[in-house]
């Protein structure tokens, strides 16, 4: 069942397509006129309005692999988050990539793209040979001593470094987080953070975890700071 919602400030109706309650919290799914949003705990998350940056999280890894010298045969990827499918549907529009590893923990997300209205935005690449869908934390993914290693890690959870939803995730972006990020790359690998302002102290971290070739890349929005991308190489 759907639930309307009165119009705000003479902007669109909202109407409400589902919500799930979830090892996390609650996880919504709503659309604005032509447009899905996801909101977790209450907060608004991504839509579908754009895409650019997320899109740019991919591509900004892979054409800074190329840029080091540091590509191999069908380099692997993993995707931290599977949110609107932006990221996902680029990284398989790619034949470059090889293994693409997408990690999300709300199954309700997953069953929207599977089943529901945002499998229009990934364009049905959940069902590429190439990609596992791997529904679990992603901490707990990447924390796991036996993991494999990547050549870029793209991650896009949260609203980023310095705002994050989910107090859990913050760990994500701190000294032991990075750590393992370093250590989920392997040497020359890259890894790309999605975040919803810029973040100097992030770029720091970065750089006392280890990282080189710490940058950041801007795409402005229609409202507000610019969304970002941080990037960063593991030298070794």
């Amino acid at each position: 069942m759907t639930t309307a919602l009165p119009e705000r400030d003479g902007h669109e109706a909202v109407v409400t397509l589902d919500r799930r309650e979830g090892p996390f919290g609650e996880v919504v799914l709503r659309q604005r006129g032509r447009h899905y949003e996801i909101i977790a705990n209450g907060c608004f998350l991504m839509d579908t309005a754009d895409g650019r940056s997320e899109r740019l999280l991919v591509q900004a890894a892979l054409d800074e692999l190329d840029r080091t010298g540091a590509a191999v045969t069908a380099p692997s990827v993993l995707i931290g988050g599977l949110g609107v499918g932006f990221s996902l549907a680029y990284a398989v529009a790619e034949p470059r990539w090889g293994r693409i590893a997408i990690v999300e923990r709300e199954n309700a997300i997953i069953d929207w793209h599977r089943s529901g209205p945002l499998g229009g935005f990934s364009g049905g690449a959940l069902d590429d040979e190439r990609v596992e869908v791997i529904h679990t934390d992603l901490l707990g993914y990447l924390a796991a001593s036996d993991g494999e290693r990547y050549d870029a890690l793209c991650l896009d959870i949260d609203n980023g470094p310095d705002w994050t939803v989910t107090d859990s995730n913050s760990g994500l972006y701190g000294a032991d987080g990075l750590a393992v990020l370093w250590h989920r790359l392997r040497p020359g690998g890259v890894l790309a953070v999605w975040s919803a302002q810029p973040s100097p102290d992030f770029e720091e971290a970065l750089r006392a975890a280890g990282f080189a070739d710490v940058v950041s890349r801007e795409v402005p929005v229609s409202r507000g700071v610019p969304d970002v991308v941080h990037l960063a190489r593991r030298s070794g």
